[in-house]
Formats: C-alpha cells, structure tokens, sequence
C-alpha cells in the first residue's frame, strides 16, 4: 500500500469517463437482500443508561467468504446517514450502481451489510413506545452496536470495507479510530472528522429546538405528531441537505418553488417521528474524531461535494485534518450538474471512479 496524505480539489468528477464503465446508466440488477434482527440484551450506553433488549435491524447481500485461517475477506458495511436506514440504499441509483454483476461492490464476490443504527429504520429507537425516556445515545454507541452486530450476530471477523454517508461518514470515521486494525480501508462520504460546531450545530440545535418548543410535543408524550415543531425541524433538515443548482432547475418560478416546498413537508411528515428525530439530531453532540486521527491504520477515501450546505469546503477543515491521516486522501467533488448538495454522497456515479481506484490500490 502506497497511500500518503493526500489532499485533491478534483476538477475531474463523472465516474462515466476516463474508461470507467462498471456503472450502467439504468442501475444493474443484484441479489435481494436479506433481513434479519439481532438483539443485544441489557446493552449498556455510554451515558450509563441501559436497555433490557436492544434490537437492531439489518440488511445482508451476498455470502461471506473466509480464508484459511477463518478471517472475514470480503465483508463491506454500508452505514446510512440521520434520519435514514439502511433501505436508502436499495435503489437503482445506488445498489443499482455498485452491487451489480461486474460492479464495484458486485455481490456476488462481496458479502454487503446495511443496517439501521439505533434510533432509526427498523431498529429499536423511540417511538417504540419509550418516547424520551430511550436512552440519549451517541455515535460512540451507535458504532459499538454495529461492531457487535457484525462480529456477535454475524459473525464478521473483519471487513474488507467501511463506507458511510453523512452520518454514516460520521460513523467510519469513529471505526477507524476504534477498530483500526479490523478494516482495510475506510471511505467516509460527506463528512469531515472534527465536532460540530458552528453553522452545522446551529441548524442541529435549531430543529431540535422547534420540536420541544411546540407545546403539542408535551415532553414527549404526544398522541399525535407535533405538526408545528416537527415542520420547523423538517424545513432546517431540508435546507441542510439543499442543492440551489438543482433546487432552481426544479423549481424556476416561484409557484413551482411554493408546489415543491408544499410537496417535501407533506412527504416528509408522513416519514419522521418528533421523538425519533430529535434523538437523531442529538446523537452527534459527543462526536469529534479530531482528538485521535493518528490512531487510524486502515487507507481513507474522503469524499465531500462542494455544494455541501452541511460541509461546506471554505471552512477548509479537510485541509488541515486530512494530514495528520497516515494513509489519507481527500477528494473535493467540483459543483456539476451531476452533484445534489450534501446529496451527492448517495451517488456513485458522480464519484464511483474515486472509488474504483482506491479499491485498486487496497487489493495491491
């Protein structure tokens, strides 16, 4: 492995180019995936709190492959980002453009593991009936749950790969300096290894404020969702997460701008909870990989947008982390009409040549 601490404003962005042609324009088929449970007893958070039965959700494709020795070869753990699940994944434009036969990530030769982090999808969270009497987790924990969720429940004894988007970029770089000798490599997407701190906590703290200022949210105990409060953080999650570039080619007038809004809240009601929500938010109020970047050994991709309103590049935070990760790279995707703001990190085919690479290189 040759990997240095590199850090590259990329001017070349569409995977479609240079020769790589592993991603299809209309997705490639795959294998369904496998759900399951696996439930931790009397799991304990690092607030002190426990939970007699902590349940986490999760989705398999492929079969693992071991060698001689027993180790787990080809494992690859796909972590979601806030407020999302595992099944953001299974779509056309991401399984679709990895999983498939000859793909990167094809599943017939890598054993791929999607699960929902506590407090989201199907796993155990909230609105399960403990409201704000769950456990106040953190990304600490969240990562503990998938580490013991891989080697207790399924029996992964290493991963080939960590990859993760938004939070989930969060997430894999927490493996890395917790595990750092179960990975072979590391690829965080929209996100940047310190805390959070200014505009970022702001938005954070405003849309967790609007819900507990509703006076319907009543501490939690609501019977129906607390529209207002829930609205307020859905219209901060929607700016947070907001391409201008696209948002004008969809709505250019201000009807179509009011329809569009109209139609995201509407949508978005029906999918979130209050309570579910504002512990998502809330779990990252610990997280800040900054302290220890050094202990990470596996190789890191870095991957962020510059149309990212949750990363944005001027901050130039990436610049002086990125360095002090033994085996780094960066990799900053240039405004396109390809790139969807903080959005893009779903998107292989934007950035899938990046990823197409550094995979090269690990299998050196």
């Amino acid at each position: 492995m040759t990997l240095r601490s590199r850090i590259f404003p990329v001017l070349f962005v569409l995977g479609l180019a240079a020769g790589w042609s592993t991603l299809p324009a209309g997705g490639a088929s795959y294998p369904d995936p496998v759900e399951g449970d696996f439930v931790l007893h009397d799991f304990r958070f690092a607030s002190g709190e426990t939970l007699p039965a902590l349940k986490l959700h999760y989705r398999t494709i492929g079969h693992p492959v071991r060698d001689a020795q027993g180790v787990t070869r080809n494992a690859v753990l796909v972590l979601h980002g806030t407020t999302g699940a595992g099944s953001n994944f299974i779509s056309d434009t991401f399984a679709g453009r990895l999983f498939g036969p000859g793909q990167l990530l094809d599943a017939a030769r890598y054993f791929i593991v999607l699960p929902d982090g506590i407090g989201h999808g199907q796993s155990s969270k909230p609105s399960d009936g403990l409201h704000m009497r769950f456990p106040r987790y953190t990304y600490d924990d969240m990562v503990t749950a998938q580490y013991r969720l891989l080697t207790e429940g399924l029996k992964v004894n290493h991963l080939f790969l960590v990859m993760g988007t938004s939070m989930g970029g969060m997430h894999t770089w927490v493996w890395g300096e917790r595990y750092p000798g179960f990975m072979d490599g590391l690829v965080p997407l929209a996100s940047v290894p310190t805390q959070i701190a200014g505009r970022n906590r702001v938005m954070r703290r405003m849309a967790m404020d609007a819900i507990k200022s509703d006076p319907e949210w009543r501490h939690g105990e609501y019977q129906a969702q607390p529209r207002q409060g829930l609205t307020g953080a859905l219209n901060i999650l929607l700016m947070m997460t907001s391409s201008p570039l696209q948002w004008q080619k969809t709505a250019p007038t201000r009807d179509q701008a009011d329809a569009f809004l109209a139609e995201q809240i509407q949508r978005r009601l029906a999918a979130n909870d209050a309570n579910d929500m504002l512990y998502a938010f809330d779990a990252s109020r610990e997280y800040d990989p900054s302290k220890e970047l050094e202990k990470i050994a596996a190789p890191v991709l870095a991957i962020n947008s510059a149309d990212d309103q949750v990363n944005p590049p001027e901050l130039g935070l990436m610049e002086k982390l990125m360095p002090r990760v033994r085996k780094g790279r960066y990799v900053l995707i240039p405004i396109s009409d390809e790139t969807r703001g903080h959005g893009t990190h779903s998107l292989p085919a934007v950035w899938g040549s990046h990823l197409e690479a550094f995979l090269k290189e690990l299998k050196k």
